[in-house]
């Protein structure tokens, strides 16, 4: 996609209080094998991850692969993205694309997901046709840990705070985290 940066997409990137190149004295202090959503950078980046990655619904696994990217932002706890081989699809259906924008990574597609009496609606998004710099993450999908089981080796994630965001917080990584009322512009 030939990005265009209009005025709406350069203000909304400028919105952004805090890029990562300053701790804010309110963040926790990672120990030594933790990172700091603080340290993480804006724009994001993109870290391919070889950890185990399993999501699943309630018994029923409906992805695993050691080949994730992980998507780093400043504030946020990583959001884990999954090759589509890696997906079982025949659970998946894929919405419009375009219900959500990320200034960053462009126009979003969510994803449904029915296995049995589950039917979760826009579980999972991904980005079809992603801005400059995120081609490593097209057609990759990402899940939200309040939905679903999410587990990064033998650790499950537990979910970023609020709804919308969908970054997956384990004990390797500390914030606090944006998401809750007041943070909107961390």
């Amino acid at each position: 996609m030939s990005q265009d940066v209009s005025p709406e997409l350069i203000r909304a990137r400028d919105r952004w209080k805090y890029r990562g190149d300053v701790r804010p004295d309110f963040a926790e202090s990672p120990a030594e094998n933790q990172e700091s959503a603080w340290d993480y950078p804006r724009p994001p980046a993109v870290a391919p991850d070889e950890r185990l990655v399993r999501v699943l619904v309630g018994e029923t696994l409906i992805a695993e692969t050691r080949a994730s990217i992980r998507i780093l932002e400043t504030a946020s706890p990583p959001t884990f993205y999954i090759p589509p081989t890696d997906v079982k699809m025949e659970y998946l259906t894929a919405g419009p694309v375009g219900e959500s924008f990320c200034e960053w990574k462009g126009p979003a597609r969510y994803w449904s997901i029915k296995v049995g009496h589950h039917d979760l609606e826009k579980a999972a998004w991904s980005y079809p046709d992603p801005f400059e710099g995120y081609d490593a993450i097209r057609d990759y999908l990402a899940f939200y840990p309040a939905r679903l089981t999410c587990i990064v080796g033998d650790e499950r994630a537990h979910p970023q705070p609020a709804g919308f965001y969908g970054g997956w917080v384990t004990s390797d990584v500390v914030g606090p985290f944006k998401g809750a009322s007041g943070t909107e512009w961390w």
